[in-house]
């Protein structure tokens, strides 16, 4: 069908709604376009792989236009070539292309890495929609960069053209500090930013903060839709006694354990968590993980890695992360300052949904803090010395949040963000 998408209102759907919305999905066509995808663990690529596997199971021919997987460490995978490459994948076919990388990816490469995104991907891109003609084409910012040129083919084919945005990544970049020393960046990209967004027939993105700004950059809001990242709660839940990793590591039942695991970037904030277990280092029964991977972990393992109160590891199998989320006594979400509106991180739902208690920091005015409300431990960014003595004051309180941490991890369903997401595609 051609008309595969309509404006449809911000608020979650029913559940029940999805069987009759995926009815009118089935036999159209879908090309998917995205720096990140499947297998990636972490962040976009994971919930882009999902979002491309749920729509073929309805039977929609979904084509994906892709890099080989590489976040968060910034490198291909072993099982991967960093070149051109076509594939069949479960139920999708992907077309995957050459990426420039190196290990550190800060500053100006943070551009150059998405702009050879958008330049090896665009004769693919450009004869896929015109040779496929697919009623939709949806891209996933980040990069924004490479859509101008699916915007121009799927004109040219007649398909809609839907972005879901998953980080304002212009944003972030000046957020976060990569780009402070090219102002004269940021005037074009927000300019490149408002002329790109405006052409989009729908915008789907991931929090309320997020919706804002994108009405602020010129999309209109009859034209935004939210569906926030989802957790299946079928996978992560609460387990009945002790994890197996518990045991693994010598942990013992008198331990308490704080973990994060995730991205490790410059907007997680980690350096004030070690800060945090630095302070802790003589509280012999506080223990440190952190795992994960991504451009930062290599200077704080060299700064940090000689605390006895601390462990780094790499991602977890996804065949374990219930046992995983389900070790420690308290997850803690860092973040930094400038960064923390900007998204809803999308590790939260995972560590609501393992039913362990949840250290966050944010402002009292943020999107995060509001949605969690007394579901977590909240203190303010950028302060070690508070969060050392908040997870020490956490190891000594009783927990009396877990019921409300259940009922938030409810509202980030994967099975109720799948309806939200089809409902937006019908």
């Amino acid at each position: 069908m051609s008309d595969i998408f309509r404006t449809a209102p911000l608020q979650d759907l029913p559940v029940a709604r999805q069987s009759t919305e995926a009815a009118s999905l089935t036999a159209s066509k879908v090309l998917v376009y995205g720096m990140n995808y499947a297998p990636e663990m972490a962040g976009v690529g994971r919930y882009t792989g999902e979002i491309a596997d749920h729509l073929a199971s309805l039977g929609v021919d979904v084509t994906v236009v892709t890099t080989p997987p590489h976040y968060p460490g910034w490198k291909v995978q072993q099982s991967h070539g960093n070149r051109y490459s076509r594939k069949q994948e479960e139920r999708v076919l992907v077309y995957r292309v050459p990426l420039l990388l190196r290990e550190k990816m800060g500053g100006i490469w943070r551009l150059l890495a998405p702009a050879s995104f958008a330049l090896t991907s665009a004769p693919v891109v450009f004869w896929q929609i015109v040779k496929r003609r697919p009623a939709t084409v949806f891209c996933v910012e980040p990069t924004l960069f490479a859509a101008p040129v699916a915007q121009f083919a799927a004109w040219l084919v007649g398909a809609r053209t839907v972005l879901h945005v998953q980080d304002l990544e212009v944003d972030a970049a000046f957020a976060v500090g990569h780009l402070a020393g090219f102002k004269w960046l940021k005037a074009i990209g927000h300019a490149f930013e408002r002329m790109t967004l405006r052409k989009f027939e729908k915008v789907i993105t991931i929090s309320n903060r997020m919706a804002e700004k994108l009405t602020e950059k010129g999309v209109s809001s009859d034209r935004v839709a939210i569906v926030r990242n989802w957790v299946d709660l079928s996978h992560i839940y609460p387990m009945n006694g002790a994890s197996s990793y518990r045991a693994e590591f010598g942990f013992s039942d008198e331990d308490f354990v704080v973990l994060y695991s995730g991205n490790i970037g410059a907007k997680q904030g980690l350096n004030i968590l070690l800060e945090a277990a630095e302070r802790l280092a003589d509280e012999k029964r506080i223990h440190f993980v952190i795992a994960g991977e991504g451009p930062n972990k290599a200077e704080l393992k060299a700064r940090y890695g000689h605390l006895g109160n601390v462990r780094f590891l790499p991602f977890q199998p996804y065949a374990r992360l219930n046992a995983f989320l389900n070790m420690p006594d308290l997850h803690v979400l860092p973040q930094e300052p400038d960064a923390a509106d900007l998204v809803l991180p999308s590790k939260l739902g995972g560590m609501l949904a393992s039913g362990r208690r949840v250290l966050v920091t944010a402002n009292e005015n943020t999107e995060l803090a509001e949605f969690l409300g007394e579901a977590s431990i909240l203190i303010a960014p950028g302060n070690a010395e508070l969060m050392a003595a908040r997870i020490r004051s956490a190891r000594d309180e009783v927990d009396s949040s877990y019921s409300m941490r259940i009922e938030r991890a409810a509202h980030l369903a994967k099975d109720v963000g799948m309806a939200s997401l089809v409902a937006n595609l019908t």
